[in-house]
């Protein structure tokens, strides 16, 4: 099994920033990727970031140049730094990760941390 611990989420206005972290224990594999999708009121869940342990990342389109995805491989936490803050952003930030295997890949998922933007 794998635990996941979010924390960083609140109250921001507009322009503002936060930043987010997530810590992992437990059953962690060599290979896997992290990352964080939020999930806004009557919305599906959706990617904002992904991140795999060599380095690579990914970003919905919606933001890119905005928000930044990291990783200590050491501490097996994941970061997201948030800036230029927009209303939309409002929304769940659930922690993810992704455990591969020769036989798939396995989801874990943190308990979520709300962020919420005011304009």
């Amino acid at each position: 099994q794998v635990q996941l611990v979010e924390s960083g989420g609140g109250l921001v206005q507009v322009g503002g920033s936060l930043r987010l972290s997530c810590a992992a224990s437990g059953s962690i594999f060599s290979i896997n990727a992290m990352g964080w999708y939020r999930q806004a009121p009557g919305k599906q869940r959706e990617l904002v970031a992904t991140i795999t342990r060599g380095g690579s990342t990914n970003y919905a389109d919606s933001v890119k140049g905005r928000l930044t995805i990291s990783r200590d491989n050491a501490k097996n936490t994941v970061y997201l730094q948030m800036n230029s803050l927009k209303p939309e952003d409002t929304a769940v930030y659930y922690c993810n990760l992704r455990n591969y295997d020769a036989l798939g890949a396995y989801d874990y998922w943190g308990q979520g941390t709300q962020v919420t933007v005011s304009s």
